[in-house]
């Protein structure tokens, strides 16, 4: 898969809240840092965002970017916590899996 192809899988993974596919994309060694914290390791890392979908009711993804093996989606994280909160997620892909993710929003939206 291209970078890009790896990067939807994550995200229609993510989305069908198939973590088995999802994990199955993500390298051993993958690193996650994040607003709401960091998880080291694809085991980690899918717990993190197996998580996290408690709570998620939607994910929109807006506009995807590509450069190379860096991906950047740009998406709105829809939770029964907040409003849809506006998010980036910057993936880097190396041998078809996602090596590192690091995510940025608006916090205070989640946190009201």
């Amino acid at each position: 898969m291209t970078p890009e192809e790896t990067v939807r899988t994550y995200f229609d993974s993510w989305k069908a809240k198939d973590f088995d596919r999802l994990r199955a994309i993500l390298a051993d060694d993958v690193t996650f840092t994040g607003p709401l914290g960091k998880a080291n390791g694809a085991d980690e890392c899918r717990a993190g965002i197996e998580g996290l979908s408690a709570i998620v009711t939607d994910v929109v993804v807006r506009h995807r970017f590509v450069d190379g093996d860096d991906v950047l989606t740009w998406f709105e994280l829809h939770t029964t916590e907040a409003g849809p909160v506006q998010t980036a997620n910057w993936s880097h892909v190396h041998n078809g899996k996602v090596d590192r993710i690091q995510v940025t929003f608006d916090l205070r939206e989640l946190l009201r």
